[in-house]
């Protein structure tokens, strides 16, 4: 059967149809639920906590789970599909890029390693690397305590790359599982020394410069300060669902501003 609709009711009619299916989408927003397990670096467990309260505030169906365990254990988890995103403080190494070849890396902030002293019993401010070097070969003695971090620790081997330079830590060093562990030591031990993510830096603790540079966000965006890292988020193949939708967010405007208040160092 054939009806003829003048021009001026067709066009009502359009505007219509488009208004409604207008409302329809806008009442039908992609409302975002389900969870994501994150796992891995003590560096990134922080701000991973940060982020997922601000991401779950705005999206009230979503969890995030977040633990630790180090670097390894998030690179290692990722892959065995214990966490969706694993948290490493590091760049992976070789022989998990040879295992796990669909792993993904995702640069999320980046970190400066501080070399850091008890403050209340050391008037020292600037060392070489070449000193620091010989204070972590030589151990602990009547001058120093040095504090160390355990196996697994992306701080640790950031540590090691760029400061031991292949020469091996005193094993009478004292081995702490965490940068919080390794702060609350130093700050209340005396003549201590040990290393921390900038994020952890606070009042308690006194991070030196290293050859006159500080470790501040400047010095590590632009590469001066010669312990300096990317944090990362390791993902199974591209990110995809939930996790895409997270790691954007943290790639986002509100995530790096997160980021800087947190300590650590925006890269967006």
């Amino acid at each position: 059967m054939y009806f003829k609709i003048n021009r001026k009711k067709a066009l009502t009619l359009m505007t219509g149809c488009l208004l409604s299916g207008v409302l329809m989408l806008g009442g039908c927003g992609q409302s975002l639920s389900g969870t994501v397990g994150i796992g891995g670096s003590s560096t990134v467990q922080p701000l991973a906590e940060k982020w997922a309260k601000a991401f779950e505030t705005k999206n009230p169906d979503v969890k995030v789970t977040i633990q630790g365990g180090g670097s390894s254990v998030g690179v290692k988890g990722c892959a065995q599909g214990l966490f969706d995103i694993g948290a490493a403080s590091r760049e992976m190494k070789s022989s998990e890029t040879d295992q796990w070849p669909k792993l993904v890396t995702i640069h999320v902030a980046a970190d400066g390693v501080a070399v850091v002293i008890n403050p209340a019993s050391n008037s020292v401010t600037d060392m070489t690397l070449e000193e620091i070097r010989t204070i972590f070969a030589g151990g602990s003695s009547a001058t120093w305590t040095v504090i160390n971090r355990e196996e697994g620790s992306g701080t640790r081997e950031v540590f090691e790359k760029a400061v031991m330079s292949g020469t091996e830590i005193a094993s009478n060093a004292e081995f702490l599982p965490s940068n919080g562990a390794m702060k609350q030591k130093v700050a209340n031990t005396v003549n201590a020394i040990g290393y921390i993510s900038l994020g952890y830096v606070d009042s308690s603790v006194k991070a030196l410069s290293i050859s006159d540079v500080v470790c501040n966000e400047a010095n590590c965006l632009n590469k001066s300060y010669p312990i300096s890292r990317y944090l990362n988020f390791i993902t199974n193949g591209t990110p995809d669902g939930l996790s895409k939708q997270f790691i954007e967010f943290c790639l986002g405007v509100e995530g790096q501003k997160i980021v800087g208040e947190e300590g650590y160092v925006a890269i967006q």
